[in-house]
């Protein structure tokens, strides 16, 4: 898979994308125009931290610490699923200022 985005890049959720809770179903959803995705708690935790400020690498930087997890590992992780949004276009990137 080749990746659409990289570190220094600044994921955010674009205009009409959001995340909601579902609450009849007890989950969170990640909401586009007439399409909706379903979210594990990893999904969820990376979209939770798209703040349209912070880069790729730093959302892998604090998800690392905050699950005690390998950066490496987490970095990789975070890029591919953001890569599958960015490629849905439920996710845009812009470059670090």
């Amino acid at each position: 898979m080749t990746r659409l985005i990289e570190p220094e890049q600044i994921p955010y959720l674009p205009r009409g994308v959001r995340l909601t809770d579902d609450r009849v179903r007890g989950i969170r959803v990640l909401q586009a125009p007439e399409r909706a995705m379903q979210l594990d708690a990893v999904g969820d935790a990376i979209l939770s931290e798209l703040d349209g400020s912070r880069s790729m690498a730093d959302i892998a930087e604090g998800l690392a610490v905050a699950y005690n997890a390998p950066a490496d590992q987490i970095s990789g992780d975070v890029a591919d699923f953001l890569t599958g949004l960015i490629e849905r276009r439920m996710v845009f990137v812009k470059a670090a200022p």
